[in-house]
């Protein structure tokens, strides 16, 4: 879905904790800061092997430190807590495995949620069972502070949420479990606790969510700002050529799995090169920026515009019939895509092409069966369209 080009966000209506993450976003991009559903599909390919990045070396991290712990709870602790616990440990070291080496391989956005929530189920289980382990027991000093330190566990998870480019919900949804545990861990533990000391406990734990968050949604902010950079052209706001690939290849899967047509438009300007030549470059620019809205008009929700290079575009059509993007196309050329600097108005020729017709084996073929449909129109008189058969 195309970014937004009403400029970036006035940092004057901002509140002034937020300037720092919204300086670099256009309006519509703000939103996305706190909620997913409206990320373009690159950004979220690109979120979502990030974060499966972070989470594969977290995973194999704590897979080698908590069964190394082991050591230390033998020397700390007596038997058979420090066994009790080893068995724990063990069954969370090959958990932690598993997931680096089995959940944490397909990037899409539900696996990486799969992946985050196994990161996190494996702690918070094993905070739990290692609290049913240890309370109540009879400890020395050195092993009572040892087993304070289990009390940080919930904490340190959700400190450890700042590693990863998440949206403010995202955020919460995967703090407000372990918060929970840390209030019930609280509840259950009033012979030791204050209730002062039970609100302290909890009140810093939503604490340090909220910076996590604000980590997260940091991340994810510049994230936004250089996908939008790398693949947007700077001169029409199109999509840049190597997005556009991306994007078709995406479609032509989705469209392949999902028996659904998919019409790509190959558009070339007419004359172009004569206006650099004549005019000048600036009022090439002009032109090409004149056209780019043009075709940007006829867009639905969904639909995509790439700047192929110089002075051609292809639009990427989903669920779209070749007749009905013909159509629309032939309203485009009758209208017009602006005026040349002579006041002539300036047309292109376009080639049509549609998955389910023209069969063609993958996307490359698809784009190139409408680039000689476009040279097609062109030597056939330009300003017109050549279709499907």
């Amino acid at each position: 879905m195309p970014t937004s080009r009403t400029g970036h966000a006035q940092n004057s209506t901002l509140p002034f904790l937020l300037r720092p993450f919204l300086r670099h976003l256009a309006e519509e991009e703000i939103g996305w800061l706190f909620w997913p559903s409206r990320h373009m599909t690159l950004l979220t390919s690109r979120r979502a092997e990030v974060i499966l990045t972070r989470i594969r070396l977290v995973a194999l991290l704590f897979a080698v430190l908590t069964t190394a712990w082991i050591a230390i709870d033998m020397i700390v602790l007596p038997w058979p807590i420090w066994g009790q616990l080893a068995v724990g440990r063990l069954a969370a070291g090959i958990a932690f495995v598993l997931t680096a080496s089995k959940l944490a391989r397909h990037t899409t956005l539900p696996a990486t949620y799969m992946a985050l929530a196994a990161l996190y189920a494996i702690p918070t289980l094993f905070f739990i069972y290692s609290y049913w382990v240890i309370q109540g027991a009879q400890l020395d000093s050195l092993a009572s502070t040892l087993a304070g330190i289990y009390a940080f566990l919930p904490i340190v998870m959700i400190a450890g949420l700042g590693m990863f480019p998440l949206t403010a919900v995202e955020s919460i949804l995967f703090a407000l479990p372990v918060i929970l545990i840390e209030l019930l861990s609280s509840l259950f533990d009033w012979h030791m606790l204050s209730l002062s000391q039970m609100i302290s406990s909890v009140w810093l734990a939503v604490m340090i969510a909220v910076v996590a968050s604000l980590c997260g949604i940091s991340q994810l902010g510049f994230m936004i700002a250089l996908v939008r950079q790398a693949v947007r052209d700077p001169l029409t706001h199109c999509f840049s050529r190597l997005s556009g690939e991306e994007l078709l290849e995406i479609q032509f899967i989705l469209a392949s799995r999902s028996n659904t047509p998919l019409s790509i438009a190959f558009v070339d300007l007419d004359n172009f090169k004569s206006i650099n030549d004549n005019f000048g470059h600036e009022a090439g620019d002009r032109v090409l920026r004149s056209a780019t809205e043009k075709l940007r008009s006829i867009l639905r929700t969904g639909d995509m515009l790439v700047r192929w290079g110089g002075e051609e575009f292809v639009l990427i059509l989903p669920s779209t019939y070749c007749p009905e993007a013909a159509g629309v196309l032939q309203r485009v050329l009758q209208s017009g895509l602006g005026e040349r600097p002579d006041g002539v108005t300036m047309t292109a020729s376009i080639g049509l092409a549609e998955r389910t017709l023209d069969s063609p084996g993958d996307w490359h073929k698809l784009i190139e069966i409408a680039d000689q449909r476009m040279y097609a129109a062109k030597h056939s008189g330009k300003n017109r369209i050549v279709a499907c058969a």
